[in-house]
């Protein structure tokens, strides 16, 4: 790979995460490995939870439109249990075991932007806050795996970026399926400084969504 970072070659988001925060949560790998693998776990149920809430898309009744909205939403979930078991197995292999309560203030603050109870709004706006969490993440993955030194880590990143780099188009485009382009458009890029200004405010740790201490 060149010298180009990666997330740089399609990123939408308004900040970036510098080298620093790598080196800093990788000096505790056990906690950030802990951390992954429950984000993997609650980015599994994320998928299940829209697909049991909204089966279809409400806005569409062809059949084919249905069926691309449970086919991508079954395949990102199997995606991030898949990934669940492999954070697991790297996690356990190194005398780690994942800790019993979790917290994410990162996510749990976007999912506070969410336009609850308001129809097709909701969905548009919890499908597009999952798109800016799989967006982040895949930024963090290109910035963990340029600075870790462990081989096998560097690797684990590397390959989950090449996997899920993709997520946050689809969630992107099943939104488009639940509101017009134009209105989309700009609330993706409220969404987007509005994360931007949620992850500077974060605590530093070692964890996937943490802050970073500014020099």
């Amino acid at each position: 790979m060149p010298a180009r970072q990666i997330a740089d070659i399609d990123s939408p988001l308004c900040s970036r995460t510098p080298d620093a925060w790598a080196r800093s949560v990788l000096r505790e790998p056990l906690a950030l490995l802990s951390d992954h693998a429950h984000l993997e776990k609650k980015a599994a149920a994320n998928a299940l939870e829209l697909l049991n809430r909204w089966p279809g898309s409400k806005t569409n009744d062809d059949d084919r439109v249905s069926t691309k909205w449970v086919r991508v939403l079954a395949a990102i979930a199997r995606d991030e249990a898949e990934h669940l078991a492999t954070v697991a197995r790297i996690l356990a292999q190194r005398g780690g075991r994942l800790v019993r309560l979790h917290r994410n203030p990162y996510a749990n603050d976007l999912r506070g932007l969410v336009r609850a109870g308001r129809g097709d709004l909701e969905l548009a706006d919890r499908l597009m806050v999952s798109a800016l969490i799989e967006a982040r993440s895949c930024e963090r993955f290109d910035v963990l795996a340029r600075n870790a030194d462990d081989p096998s880590l560097a690797k684990l990143y590397r390959g989950l970026f090449a996997s899920e780099h993709g997520h946050y188009h689809q969630f992107l485009d099943l939104a488009a399926l639940v509101i017009p382009k134009a209105e989309l458009d700009q609330r993706w890029g409220e969404l987007l400084d509005e994360e931007s200004r949620i992850l500077a405010r974060q605590e530093p740790g070692p964890g996937m969504h943490s802050g970073f201490l500014h020099p």
